[in-house]
């Protein structure tokens, strides 16, 4: 369970979602449809993206320890646990 990622996903989305939708209107395609499919490619990779933020994150942390996290034991882990 990645808690960070899930924080992550509004402010990666809002990037990644205007950065094509300039990208967009940069090439010169005005058009509603051009503008939908920027906003939903971005809305798409929102998440993908605020993971692979989160992970970096961790990655880059001195006192990040995930080997401290114990096995989960059913489907949906504890949310008081500590994270993975």
């Amino acid at each position: 369970m990645d808690r960070l990622s899930i924080v992550l996903t509004l402010i990666v989305g809002s990037v990644v979602t205007g950065g094509l939708i300039i990208a967009v209107l940069a090439l010169g395609w005005y058009s509603w449809f051009a503008i939908g499919t920027a906003a939903a490619i971005g809305f798409l990779l929102s998440w993908p993206a605020s993971y692979l933020v989160s992970r970096r994150i961790k990655r880059q942390d001195p006192g990040w320890d995930e080997t401290r996290a114990a096995e989960v034991d059913g489907l949906v882990p504890d949310p008081s646990a500590k994270e993975v």
